[in-house]
């Protein structure tokens, strides 16, 4: 029986991210900007229903639910080939539309006005979900209404959903750039608070080094933010493919991140993905086997986050989860395992099982692959803390 997900987006940059997530997966499954099946995708082994349901039309919907304060994201999704995809029930715009003005206390505070509106789109989507396994929250938390409304949000979900997953997709701001915002410290202090005590689990996806990597690993001179969001969907895809291409283990949101995180508060995750092409580099990446895949996940140059990891020497992993996509032969895994091992490449805490988890998936049959491996790496380590001092001891 199929777990499904709901995904929530917030804000300018949530509702961005979500749709490059949303176009990537159509991709995947073959289904065309409109929510119908492509004529090509007749291979029925994948999971669509996760995160998408069908309507009485056979048009396919994604289980998402969009909302901002003010409208200018919203409508340039409502304007793109994607307008039909989404069901026009489940977006939120603010009746003011002016935005939480890049404070926290404004977005909560609107939060609590707007709450049972925005609960009514919700609930009604998890009444319309067979087997509800939780929530995927997308959002920045440096504006205000990813911060804020998403801060009143995750506390509002944990009350009313207590039994549900809740996994977050957060946009940490550059820390090396002064912002325009001069309340962002405060908007993110204020919601780390929250992604500490009301999150399951949270992928840290860091501007800086989303910049970096499209700098330095695609090219690209001056990134655009269409560019970076394009990244953060390859995460994003990468990490649910068990879920939606179901193999024997890791065919549920729970079964991914219990074995990444300890104890309840150590769940803030960093990802890094490998090999990274755009059209044009292509070729960068010659040759991909499973052990050059894996011993390149562990390079810091390819994680999307930004922190002392290759300054500071006594940080270590607590959990390490390659998503390994292609067609794999186990025994490759074990050996690559053992070389990893023997070479001494990650170094883990001493108090915890001192091995790297493995998950194997197919690919999508629809899109042109230029690599017969690629991967994924999701790993709990301790140099997140240098990232944010709220996340310090």
């Amino acid at each position: 029986m199929p777990r499904e997900i709901i995904t929530l987006q917030l804000g300018q940059c949530g509702n961005q991210i979500g749709f490059e997530f949303w176009k990537q997966l159509c991709a995947e499954h073959g289904i065309s900007p409109e929510g119908i099946v492509e004529e090509f995708a007749t291979e029925g082994t994948d999971r669509k229903d996760v995160f998408f349901y069908q309507a009485d039309d056979e048009h396919y919907i994604p289980r998402a639910v969009l909302l901002d304060l003010e409208p200018r994201v919203i409508h340039s999704i409502l304007n793109s080939p994607y307008a039909k995809l989404y069901n026009p029930e489940n977006i939120y715009l603010s009746e003011h539309g002016g935005g939480a003005g890049n404070n926290w206390a404004s977005g909560f505070s609107q939060g609590e006005k707007i709450h049972e509106d925005i609960f009514d789109i919700i609930d009604r989507e998890a009444d319309g979900s067979d087997s509800l396994e939780g929530f995927v929250l997308c959002h920045s938390i440096a504006g205000g209404t990813g911060s804020g409304l998403g801060s009143y949000l995750l506390e509002r979900l944990n009350d009313r959903y207590p039994k549900k997953l809740v996994q977050t997709y957060s946009v940490f701001p550059n820390q090396d750039e002064m912002s325009d915002v001069v309340v962002q410290p405060y908007n993110s202090l204020l919601t780390l608070k929250r992604l500490t005590q009301n999150a399951d689990c949270v992928v840290v996806l860091d501007n800086t080094a989303l910049n970096r990597i499209a700098t330095d690993r695609l090219h690209i001179q001056n990134p655009s933010f269409s560019q970076i969001n394009q990244l953060v969907s390859t995460i994003m895809s990468a990490s649910t493919t068990t879920l939606r291409y179901p193999g024997y283990m890791n065919n549920d949101l729970i079964g991914l991140i219990a074995s990444l995180i300890p104890t309840p508060r150590l769940h803030f995750l960093m990802t890094g993905y490998t090999p990274l092409t755009t059209d044009q580099s292509v070729a960068s990446v010659r040759k991909t086997t499973v052990l050059d895949v894996m011993r390149r996940l562990l390079q810091p140059k390819n994680v999307m986050v930004s922190t002392g990891r290759d300054r500071q020497t006594n940080h270590c992993y607590i959990a390490i989860l390659n998503i390994i996509q292609g067609e794999v032969d186990p025994t490759q895994v074990h050996k690559s395992l053992q070389r990893i091992r023997e070479r001494k490449l990650a170094n883990f805490i001493p108090w915890g099982p001192a091995s790297i988890q493995v998950a194997l998936s197919r690919k999508s049959p629809y899109l042109p692959s230029a690599h017969r491996v690629s991967g994924l790496m999701m790993a709990n380590h301790t140099s997140i803390s240098s990232h944010s001092p709220a996340l310090g001891p």
